[in-house]
């Protein structure tokens, strides 16, 4: 009986360790290394042969509309958007202010890395082509705001009406 029972016990053993085997297989994970460590070179390639960078919008394009703004934003992602002449534009509560103040954080981050007031006025440009971008002339940043989203770039369309 106890030859039994230690017979079921290893052959209890030996399926669990075949199935943990099968569970990744092998060739599996030799392809995830493998493309990543083809990704890693392809990247040092581009970065040590000073490649130029690509996929990226144009950037001679004519501006169509654009308005200077000042973001007050909260942790609670409500925010305030006031033209530079002190008009209000926008009072968002949470539900509402969520990406601008998500996006007015980042701003204030690259902002205080260059050392540049938090309360500095930014550019809501939208492009002949439709794009719209959130542009900081104080530091050079600009967030292209079509890859968020056509709801998140709408919150920042909105800001270009009157």
């Amino acid at each position: 009986m106890a030859d039994n029972m230690m017979l079921n016990q290893h052959a209890a053993t030996a399926t669990l360790e075949k199935r943990d085997r099968e569970m990744i297989p092998r060739v599996l994970v030799r392809a995830m290394f493998g493309l990543m460590a083809i990704t890693l070179l392809v990247t040092a390639f581009a970065s040590w042969t000073n490649h130029p960078l690509s996929a990226l919008p144009p950037q001679d394009v004519a501006v169509k509309t654009q308005r200077s703004v000042q973001i007050f934003a909260k942790m609670d992602g409500s925010a305030r958007v006031v033209d530079i002449d002190g008009t209000m534009v926008a009072d968002l509560d949470p539900t509402q202010g969520g990406f601008i103040a998500g996006v007015s954080r980042a701003l204030a981050r690259v902002r205080g890395n260059h050392g540049v007031s938090e309360n500095a006025p930014v550019r809501v440009v939208r492009y002949v082509d439709g794009r719209l971008a959130l542009v900081d002339d104080a530091t050079g940043w600009k967030a292209e705001l079509f890859g968020f989203g056509h709801d998140n770039a709408a919150a920042f369309a909105q800001l270009l009406e009157e």
